[in-house]
């Protein structure tokens, strides 16, 4: 897998919900703080979307689409002055819990998803996007156009299967818009570094082969760059060393084996490149905080409720 995605099936994104907003008139919907992250489009009309911390409302025009990967209280309302309602008493909820609606619905509508991820390690994406990710420009927007408008379609017509179909087209919109946010390069962290067809050389290699004994000689080879400029990009681009970034990722996913399989911690010491377990478990814990012994344990104290497909069905007012 590409590292998007590897990072992504990492995090396993269990607990999400899609659904659609329709608001009229003069209306301001407040939503509470929230974990993971939220993704929306606006189908059509229009509306401002406030977050807080940031000082300037944003404008949502048809096509958008926004991200919200830092769990703030936001709101979204015709006009940003007026006064926000909690969204538990602003929209009506319909039977099948797709589509609500605000104040009769036909002045704008928004469709989206929220997904919350399993372990300690979300911050990996979270903390390397801003509060807001506001994808506008017109190429992108008609990147996007085909899954918005599918999703309205599932949600407005409730099919058969309808529901998961909706889901998994709003997952569809969240890899959409994180692909197009990382191909505009601006932050630091080894999503924005996917964008530079160096950095992601090497950082494919990594991840295509983590048992591999990886140097930064090796690895500058593989960005056809000298070793002393290909270290100083990384560190520059990326936050952090190719051997530190290289170390990190080994232990994620050493840590999502303890968590989900039942080999020894031998085996997935010697199958991340480490012939010492001792070697694997000083690494290990330096990187997530206790031994491999200490962190299987606490993963596997507690079973995790899951609906169809591992997916913990939420409302849509979470």
């Amino acid at each position: 897998m590409d590292p998007l995605s590897d990072v992504l099936s990492l995090l396993k994104p269990r607990s999400y919900m899609s659904g659609g907003i329709d608001a009229g008139g003069a209306w301001s919907i407040r939503f509470d703080r929230h974990t993971g992250i939220k993704c929306y489009a606006v189908v059509s009309g229009g509306c401002w979307l406030s977050v807080d911390g940031i000082a300037d409302p944003v404008r949502l025009t048809a096509g958008d689409c926004f991200l919200l990967p830092r769990g703030r209280p936001f709101s979204l309302a015709s006009d940003p002055s007026l006064t926000p309602v909690d969204v538990r008493s602003a929209i009506q909820l319909p039977l099948n819990g797709s589509i609500a609606t605000c104040n009769g619905g036909g002045g704008c509508f928004t469709v989206g998803g929220h997904y919350a991820f399993t372990g300690d390690h979300a911050d990996m994406l979270l903390g390397v996007l801003p509060p807001i990710v506001h994808i506008r420009k017109e190429s992108d927007k008609e990147a996007m156009r085909w899954s918005i408008e599918r999703m309205m379609q599932e949600l407005r017509e409730g099919q058969p299967g309808g529901f998961l179909v909706a889901q998994h087209l709003a997952y569809l919109m969240l890899v959409q818009a994180l692909r197009l946010h990382l191909t505009e390069g601006s932050g630091v962290g080894w999503l924005f570094a996917l964008a530079d067809k160096q950095m992601r050389a090497a950082i494919h290699a990594m991840h295509d082969d983590p048992a591999h004994r990886w140097t930064l000689q090796t690895l500058a080879e593989r960005a056809g760059m000298s070793r002393s400029i290909f270290a100083q990009k990384f560190k520059e681009m990326v936050g952090m060393s190719p051997m530190e970034y290289l170390t990190h990722w080994r232990m994620l996913r050493a840590g999502d084996r303890l968590e989900n399989s039942a080999d020894s911690i031998s085996a997935i010491a010697l199958s991340l490149g480490y012939e010492s377990e001792s070697a694997f478990g000083t690494a290990f814990k330096r990187v997530m905080g206790c031994s491999p012994r200490q962190y299987g344990r606490k993963r596997r104290q507690g079973p995790v409720s899951e609906g169809v497909n591992g997916i913990v069905h939420v409302s849509l007012l979470e």
